[in-house]
């Protein structure tokens, strides 16, 4: 009884600490046949109150019989207990590894009652280790599906993209709840629902998929369900003809649980574990919507849906979109704050008077009696990182991954590249340089935080300067790949081990030149936009009148429309008499 009361309990804690990180992250997908040159592409966004920017790197190793790995939860750092560590991993950057396998996450949260506050694997742990023990996406769902089973799944709903240089996956997975045993011999008290279900799928070659913190997989096909990923059951899931895989109970467990009562066919995952509200459309699949709509012009229908109108037609989960897609367009997709749309954030009254299009947080709020909302876009000045992970078939591991990574704010960002088979991390993004209780005036993350906060109090003045050297570097960036890849592919046919090096120090001196210019870039508008007022310019550089003196600055004042609602608001007080 005790054991119980104990479970529930902390249940309850972690429904409180999960909090902190619902409603954040947008992924895309994008395989091999919709992109511009035959990559494989996935980005993430991890927005969070509470995420610092900064490139995890974890060396390839060979461990010991009897090496055990600590598991911490993602979202508060607390232990959560330790299992085996393989025999060998793989080098991770970021979330992507050496062997070009690629991992981002949304949380969709799901039904609350489906919490394991037994499990010790939790979804952050699952990209992790995931990514130290796969030599492809398949396999990565292995050993996902492996961890939960074995050691119980410690998240709410998750959804996950998971590509290599060949293939993008749509995964998610949820819990199953708390139901204790007690075993008559040993005394030992279990969960009997440890473990997930999930549902995975193959992102059809020449199409794009995206999520953004609602779960999407509805009906599938039914024939590829296994029971456990044994030895002879991954050969299923590594034969290319399977494109669908799920776990053997998703469709039973739901039918136990009440969540679903028609025929096998009829299933939906998304509708039996996490139904359908106004916010996962609103505020989640409207960013699906906005990315869609970028490359597709047939997403004007499914408007009513993303905007709230639930009953409507759901946003199909896989399209094939008008265009190719390259990684720049994707770095463009990330900073989409509904522009040109009737909900561009940069237009109403609540963007003030420079057109900013950000609401600080709560998501709703209140007001004469009713809830109203802040509209969760894309891009979010809440952002730790983003990146956009792009895998190439046609290279060898080391060169034809490349991890774009930006921190802080996708808006005010510079993606930098950094390949895969680089064997260290320069220190402006490298971790512990700085957290988020404490400044370092050379980290990668305070550095774009600095920049970001100046545009937030003088957006559509700033902005123009931001964007001006942000897209310098990254066409440079996208510009000097080609020959950046010839380089280390001419490096490594004689030599792989110093085609990284040349690698590394490529990826390095760009970071941290990036970050150089980032700073000098912060110094230049605090000196042109101080006080309100804006510095005359000529060519970037600042105007003197014939003695050296400052030629006067210029007061913009404010728009038009910020004129008509202050007078609105105000009537004659402010009229000069």
């Amino acid at each position: 009884m005790h054991r119980k009361l104990f479970i529930v309990a902390m249940m309850c804690m972690a429904l409180i600490l999960i909090k902190t990180e619902i409603k954040a992250c947008t992924n895309y997908m994008v395989t091999k046949g919709a992109s511009v040159d035959g990559s494989v592409m996935v980005t993430y966004a991890a927005d969070s109150h509470i995420r610092y920017g900064e490139l995890y790197w974890r060396p390839a190793g060979r461990w010991p019989e009897g090496s055990m790995v600590t598991l911490y939860d993602r979202g508060t750092a607390k232990p959560l207990g330790q299992i085996p560590q393989a025999p060998e991993t793989y080098q991770v950057i970021g979330f992507m590894n050496e062997h070009q396998v690629a991992i981002g996450e949304t949380t969709f949260d799901g039904r609350k009652e489906l919490l394991d506050t037994t499990g010790i694997v939790d979804y952050g742990s699952l990209m992790f280790l995931a990514l130290q023990r796969s030599k492809t996406a398949r396999e990565a769902i292995r050993v996902i599906s492996e961890l939960v089973d074995t050691y119980g799944y410690a998240s709410t709903g998750e959804s996950f993209s998971i590509g290599d240089a060949n293939e993008v996956w749509y995964m998610e997975i949820i819990g199953k709840g708390v139901e204790l045993r007690t075993d008559k011999k040993t005394k030992i008290t279990a969960n009997a629902n440890k473990g997930a279900v999930w549902v995975a799928l193959k992102v059809p070659d020449g199409y794009i998929s995206a999520h953004a913190n609602a779960a999407r997989i509805t009906s599938f096909p039914l024939s590829d369900g296994i029971r456990s990923i044994t030895n002879k059951e991954f050969d299923k899931l590594n034969n290319p003809d399977v494109e669908v895989i799920y776990a053997h109970d998703a469709i039973t467990f739901a039918r136990s649980k009440g969540y679903f009562e028609g025929t096998d066919e009829k299933f939906s995952f998304s509708d039996a574990y996490a139904p359908l509200d106004f916010g996962a459309a609103r505020f989640c699949d409207l960013r699906v919507w906005a990315m869609f709509n970028e490359v597709s012009s047939d997403m004007a229908k499914y408007w009513d849906y993303a905007t709230g109108e639930i009953t409507k037609d759901r946003i199909p989960l896989f399209i094939k979109p008008d265009r190719k897609i390259s990684a720049r367009d994707l770095m463009q997709f990330k900073r989409n704050y509904l522009q040109g749309t009737a909900l561009d954030m940069s237009q109403d009254a609540g963007a003030g008077p420079f057109g900013l299009p950000y609401r600080w947080r709560p998501l709703t709020w209140e007001y004469d009696g009713k809830t109203y909302v802040n509209e969760r876009t894309t891009v979010t000045q809440q952002t730790g990182f983003s990146f956009v992970a792009q895998m190439r078939n046609w290279l060898p591991d080391p060169i034809g991954g490349v991890f774009w990574m930006g921190v802080d704010d996708a808006g005010s960002t510079v993606y930098v590249p950094f390949y895969c088979g680089i064997n260290r991390v320069p220190e402006s993004f490298a971790e512990g340089n700085g957290d988020m209780l404490r400044y370092s005036d050379n980290a990668a993350f305070w550095v774009f935080n600095r920049v970001a906060h100046f545009v937030y109090l003088f957006y559509d003045r700033v902005m123009p300067d931001v964007r001006n050297l942000q897209d310098k570097l990254e066409e440079k960036y996208a510009a000097y790949q080609t020959a950046v890849d010839a380089g280390a592919l001419h490096l490594y046919k004689t030599d792989p081990e110093l085609a990284r090096n040349f690698l590394t120090d490529y990826s390095c001196n760009t970071a941290d030149q990036t970050v150089k210019e980032w700073k000098e870039l912060g110094e230049y508008l605090l000196v042109k936009f101080l006080d309100g007022n804006v510095k005359q310019t000529e060519n970037g550089e600042f105007l003197r009148n014939p003695w050296g003196y400052p030629q006067s600055p210029g007061f913009p004042g404010y728009p038009e429309s910020w004129k008509k609602r202050v007078v609105e608001d105000t009537g004659t007080k402010l009229l000069q008499k």
